[in-house]
C-alpha cells in the first residue's frame, strides 16, 4: 500500500468502505455522486430506511493526523449542501431519515464514525 498514488488510495478507501456497508446488509445507492462543481459525496448508502451520506478519507499513515481530522467544518457544510442536492434530485427519498458518516482508512484499517454531523 505504501506506493499507491493519492487517487488510488482514495479509490481503495472508498471500495473498502462500500464493502463494509454491504457486509452489514446496506445497499450502495451511489459512489462519487457529483453535483456539478459543488463537489462530490463519496458514498450514498441505504441502511434499512436510512440514507447515509458518507465521506471517506484514506491515508497511508498518521504523519499528518488522523484521516477523520481532514473532515473540516467547511467539508461538513459542503456535505450537507450536497446531501440536500441529492435529496432534491431523488424526491422519492426525501422523507427518509438521513445521517452523515465518516470512514477513515489508515493504511488498511477502517474506523467508522456513524452519525457524526447529525441530521
Amino acid at each position: 500500500m505504501a506506493d499507491l498514488s493519492r487517487q488510488a488510495r482514495g479509490a481503495y478507501g472508498e471500495r473498502r468502505a462500500a464493502q463494509w456497508y454491504e457486509a452489514r446488509g446496506a445497499t450502495v445507492l451511489a459512489r462519487n455522486w457529483r453535483d456539478g462543481r459543488a463537489g462530490e459525496i463519496d458514498l450514498i448508502v441505504e441502511v434499512a430506511e436510512t440514507i447515509v451520506f458518507c465521506e471517506v478519507k484514506a491515508r497511508r499513515n498518521a504523519d499528518y493526523g488522523s484521516p477523520a481530522e481532514a473532515v473540516t467544518p467547511t467539508k461538513q457544510a459542503r456535505m450537507r449542501r450536497l446531501a440536500a442536492a441529492w435529496l432534491q434530485a431523488n424526491p422519492q427519498m426525501y422523507r427518509r431519515t438521513i445521517r452523515f458518516d465518516v470512514i477513515a482508512v489508515l493504511g488498511t484499517e477502517l474506523e467508522v464514525y456513524e452519525d457524526v454531523l447529525g441530521a
